[in-house]
C-alpha cells in the first residue's frame, strides 16, 4: 500500500472519530494558540498549495501566516476565503488584488496596492470588524454577515479543511507534523 495512501486513511479514522465532538463549535475555529505556532511548516505548506492550486497569492504564503499570526487568526482562513471568492486570486475585478470579495457588490470594488496588502487589510478586518466587535468566534459566525451565500461558510470551512489534508498528505515532501 502506497505509504501516503496508508498515512491518509490513519488520518481520516482519527479525524473523523474527533471530528464530531470538535463540530459543537466548528472545526473551523478562529483563534490560534501558541503551541499550534511552535515548530510549524506553515507558510511551506501554504504556498506549496496554493501553487499546486495555479494561485497568484504563492508569494504571499508569508504573509498570510505572519497576519494570522499579528491578528491571532487561524492561519488558513483568510487564504480559504480567498478560494471561495476568487478561486485563490484567479478570478478578481480587474487590478484591484482584492481575492476575498472585500466590498465588491454590484459596481462597487475595494482595490489593494498589492496582495500583501489585501491579506494585511482582510486579516485586521476579520479580527476587527468579525471577531472584536461581533463577536464571532468561527467562521459560520464571519458568513452569517461577511456573504449573502447561506453556503459561504461551509464552502471556506472546506477549504481550511483541505489545507489541513494537504499537509497531512504532503509530510513525505519535508513538511514536518508534530502529533
Amino acid at each position: 500500500m502506497n505509504i501516503k495512501l496508508f498515512i491518509f486513511i490513519i488520518l481520516f479514522l482519527v479525524l473523523s472519530t474527533t471530528k464530531a465532538s470538535a463540530f459543537v463549535k466548528s472545526s473551523a475555529y478562529l483563534a490560534t494558540t501558541e503551541g499550534s505556532r511552535a515548530n510549524d511548516d506553515r507558510v511551506k505548506t501554504l504556498k506549496a498549495y496554493l501553487e499546486e492550486n495555479n494561485s497568484p497569492l504563492a508569494s504571499s504564503a508569508q504573509v498570510f501566516v505572519d497576519s494570522a499570526d499579528e491578528y491571532n487568526i487561524d492561519w488558513k482562513l483568510v487564504a480559504a476565503i480567498s478560494g471561495v471568492e476568487s478561486t485563490f486570486g484567479q478570478a478578481i475585478p480587474p487590478a484591484s488584488y482584492n481575492a476575498w470579495g472585500w466590498g465588491v457588490y454590484g459596481d462597487n470594488v475595494i482595490y489593494f496596492s498589492s496582495w500583501d496588502d489585501g491579506i494585511k487589510t482582510i486579516s485586521q478586518g476579520i479580527r476587527e470588524r468579525y471577531m472584536n466587535e461581533r463577536g464571532a468566534t468561527n467562521v459560520y459566525e464571519i458568513g452569517s454577515t461577511y456573504a449573502t451565500s447561506t453556503t459561504w461558510a461551509q464552502r471556506v470551512e472546506m477549504y481550511m479543511q483541505r489545507i489541513d489534508d494537504y499537509t497531512a498528505l504532503n509530510t513525505s515532501d519535508g513538511l514536518s507534523i508534530s502529533l
